[in-house]
């Protein structure tokens, strides 16, 4: 029994105390267009952003893990979880005609659809993301812009007279094994000029007076849609990822669903799901 003991610790056929995790939820949509030409929409907030390490995992019991699609045109991004670890959808973007730059992992940018008045960006969630940024107005509807959503590592830009605000840029990680930026905040919308999507996969606003539609956030990376402009549709925002590590002199699972990659890099396996599923150690 000693013997096959010290094989099991040597021979890395046992399981690992912990492992280290990133868990991104899908990012928020960008705000709907609608009611008066003109009218400008707030960016989608990126996705909650956590990641740590030391999380203690046990051989034996299976963990869940789900993974978060990004909001629809004005809707929130849908949170991702890993075991007891959940990461709170990015929130939406305002409309072009209420005031509801929605919270979330990141806050959605506001809108600037209300005679000279521009309105505030959704509230980020502590240790997750950050607020989005106010929308924009003069007595002059041509000049209307909304705000960017907020990122996992930055504010939403405020609008500005003709100009909507940028994402917030999103966090880097390099548990994949390669540098990767998530979360970023969506664009908000512009008279004259977009908003730019945050760094880590934000989708860029538009500009003009009708009909024009954001950009969606790129998938896997939980980055928020971009705003649109009275008739179009705000950009969806991208879906979130989960990602774990541990050193490589410990096994690899017993079981995995969800069709995650599994990866040997720098010393470590990793496991990266796009879609939902579980992990047995």
């Amino acid at each position: 029994m000693a013997i096959q003991q010290m094989f099991l610790g040597l021979g890395g056929s046992s399981a690992p105390p912990t492992v280290d995790y990133l868990v991104v939820a899908g990012g928020g949509g960008g705000g709907q267009g609608g009611g008066t030409a003109g009218n400008r929409t707030g960016g989608g907030g990126g996705g909650g952003y956590r990641a740590a390490s030391g999380f203690a995992v046990s051989a034996g019991v299976a963990i869940t893990v789900t993974v978060g699609a990004g909001g629809a045109n004005s809707a929130n991004g849908n949170q991702s979880v890993f075991s007891t670890i959940t990461s709170t959808g990015g929130g939406a973007g305002a409309t072009a005609q209420n005031n509801n730059a929605q919270s979330g992992g990141s806050g959605g940018g506001g809108n600037a659809a209300s005679g000279s008045l521009g309105f505030p960006g959704g509230a980020g969630t502590a240790g997750q993301g950050n607020n989005g940024g106010s929308g924009h107005a003069t007595s002059t509807t041509g000049s209307r812009s909304g705000g960017g959503g907020g990122g996992a590592a930055a504010v939403g830009g405020n609008a500005s007279t003709f100009t909507g605000g940028n994402g917030g840029a999103g966090s880097t990680s390099s548990i994949s094994g390669s540098s990767v930026t998530y979360a970023g905040g969506g664009g908000g919308s512009g008279a004259n000029t977009a908003g730019v999507g945050g760094a880590g996969g934000g989708g860029n606003g538009c500009s003009g007076s009708t009909s024009a539609s954001g950009t969606a956030g790129t998938a896997n990376t939980g980055g928020g849609g971009g705003g649109s402009i009275a008739g179009g549709v705000g950009g969806a925002g991208g879906s979130g990822v989960v990602i774990i590590r541990y050193p490589d002199s410990f096994s690899e699972a017993v079981a995995t669903t969800g069709s995650p990659s599994v990866t040997v890099s720098g010393g470590y396996r990793i496991y990266q799901w796009t879609g939902s599923g579980s992990i047995t150690f």
